[in-house]
């Protein structure tokens, strides 16, 4: 049955009720809300053989009171020794805490706790005042053989947050918070890992005000997480902010760390280049909590220059329109753009209903030779010096003309802009009515585009009623990343099956094995097949070293111990 003309689901829009399951299911902020467009619902119910009544029941709401059911293992003493380290008030063994801090944003995860299906949490959470804190609670939990998992914000997709075998999940978030210093000489910021990124950028924006600076600066790196994830977080996931192809990826933007591991604390050294060997700092970003607890970090900031941005965006005819130019673009040594997008055929045509275009300028493109299922959006800015963002806005704009793309302007990057950080509140929405929505990425060398493109493309498509959108929106000279979004209606363990699927092919077309979600559980069983046995072997030596007793994140994180079953 079609949708009537003014048919629209009832989208939930109140805030989980407190201490509920669903409230720790929800991404973000528990008032706020995104809904699909109504052309995304006619689209969904013709994709997806749904009717309106499918639309009028929702399930697995989660809306009952967390209960675990399951006491603390800790004993009296290793809670009174720990409350002794960081106060009474910084140990929680209460049911919702310990769920809470043991979950993230994982689609399993997420569709688990909608069920009030409880796995892995810890028995305790506990909230460090600052490094001397942490440092005592290693000390102690590697001594007493506890488990340490730490928490940053939360919105790890691949059970990064997981405590597998218990012991005390680390929340760094409470009190580890601040931008420390500015030393704007050497334009660095000292923060701590807990800080969430908009008040990390909030900070560097008011460096005048609050530090007595100059100059404004920027911290360049806006991951979609960005508002509910931290500074920690990013180094240690090696996540890649919307501006990473001009300001770069967490791992080009830390200039040293300091760590608490269980066999002492260190700081890696501070030089704008050193050849003394395999560099120490850049082995601990990406550990993801596996050899010890980042305390402090000093990160590569910008100059904020709001006022020069530019803005652009062109509708290619084709994919390979849009990757040619998108290369030529990269390797044109004339500077980058910062946000630099395309968007597959699909995606093209499925953002459009998304965000609202209206239907009368189909015909306007196809006159124009963009055709549906066949043209390719890309948008992006630029930003920097003045002369700088004129001559890339202009050499790009050259670029893409000869690569037969018609200028869009700036409105479709203004369009998207607002929503860049609420698209994962869509999610909500969806598994409300039984429709499940995730994502995988991979990165991918310009020679192995297409191929890692279709091949993962052909096997998501090859499941009947399954919406598979793709982008690129990380760029290097040598190549980009795959960012694969696929929505259907499946059960759970269909979807666990299909999502290995996806993997599986990844690999097989020579993408890698995450880009910048980093690898957490989820992809541990693929690590050792990824990078072969010499490659893990280093991994694991240096966990080995840093953490001989096996307390730090075990359980499978990146594959260097034993793997627990998924499910």
């Amino acid at each position: 049955m079609k949708p009537t003309a003014r048919f629209r689901p009832a989208w939930s829009e109140s805030a989980p009720g407190a201490g509920t399951f669903r409230s720790i299911a929800k991404y973000g902020d528990p008032r706020a809300f995104k809904h699909p467009s109504d052309a995304w619902v006619r689209m969904m119910m013709q994709e997806f053989g749904m009717t309106e009544a499918d639309f009028s029941r929702k399930r697995d709401q989660g809306d009952i009171p967390v209960a675990i059911g399951r006491p603390s293992k800790l004993s009296s003493a290793h809670l009174e020794a720990l409350a002794g380290i960081v106060g009474d008030k910084n140990v929680a063994v209460d049911d919702y805490s310990r769920l809470k801090y043991a979950s993230g944003k994982t689609a399993e995860e997420i569709l688990e706790l909608r069920r009030g299906i409880v796995r892995e949490v810890a028995d305790a959470v506990v909230h460090p005042r600052d490094k001397n804190d942490v440092r005592k609670i290693v000390e102690y939990c590697d001594a007493e053989r506890i488990a340490v998992t730490a928490y940053g914000g939360g919105s790890s997709v691949n059970f990064g947050c997981r405590p597998y075998r218990g012991g005390i999940s680390l929340v760094l978030g409470t009190h580890m918070s601040s931008l420390l210093d500015i030393n704007e000489t050497d334009q660095l910021a000292r923060v701590q890992p807990g800080m969430l990124g908009p008040a990390y950028e909030d900070a560097l924006e008011h460096a005048p005000e609050r530090f007595g600076c100059r100059r404004r600066y920027t911290c360049g790196h806006f991951p979609q997480s960005f508002e509910y994830s931290t500074v920690g977080g990013w180094v240690v996931t090696l996540g890649s902010g919307q501006a990473s192809t001009y300001y770069g990826d967490a791992y080009d933007l830390v200039f040293s760390q300091e760590y608490v591991t269980p066999v002492g604390s260190f700081k890696t050294i501070e030089a704008p280049a050193t050849a003394t060997g395999p560099r120490i700092n850049d082995i601990m970003k990406g550990s993801e909590g596996s050899f010890g607890i980042l305390v402090e970090a000093r990160m590569r900031v910008f100059r904020y220059m709001p006022e020069n941005r530019a803005r652009f965006g062109f509708m290619y005819p084709s994919w390979e329109a849009a990757v040619d130019a998108s290369r030529e673009i990269m390797q044109g040594e004339f500077g980058r753009p910062a946000v630099y997008r395309i968007s597959d055929p699909e995606e093209t045509d499925r953002g459009l209903k998304l965000y609202g275009v209206p239907g009368f300028a189909e015909p306007i493109m196809a006159k124009l030779g963009f055709e549906p299922m066949r043209r390719c959006l890309c948008l992006g800015t630029v930003e920097g010096d003045p002369d700088y963002t004129r001559l890339v806005s202009r050499k790009v704009k050259q670029v893409a003309k000869r690569y037969g793309a018609v200028s869009l302007g700036g409105y479709a990057t203004r369009k998207w802009e607002p929503t860049r950080y609420t698209e994962p509140y869509m999610r909500e929405d969806l598994n409300d009515f039984g429709i499940l929505i995730d994502t995988l990425e991979a990165g991918v060398t310009w020679d192995n585009l297409h191929r890692l493109h279709q091949g993962v493309r052909a096997f998501v498509k090859s499941r009947p009623g399954t919406i598979c959108m793709t982008h690129a929106s990380h760029f290097y000279p040598q190549g980009t990343n795959l960012y694969f979004i696929f929505v259907a209606r499946m059960d759970l363990d269909e979807y666990v099956a299909f999502q290995a699927g996806i993997i599986d092919q990844i690999l097989k077309h020579g993408g890698t094995l995450s880009h910048h979600h980093g690898v957490g559980r989820l992809l541990a069983p693929w690590m050792e097949a990824h990078l072969g046995p010499e490659q893990m072997g280093v991994l694991r030596a240096l966990k080995r070293h840093f953490d001989p007793n096996n307390v730090m994140n075990p359980g499978g994180q990146l594959g260097l111990d034993e793997i627990p079953p998924r499910r």
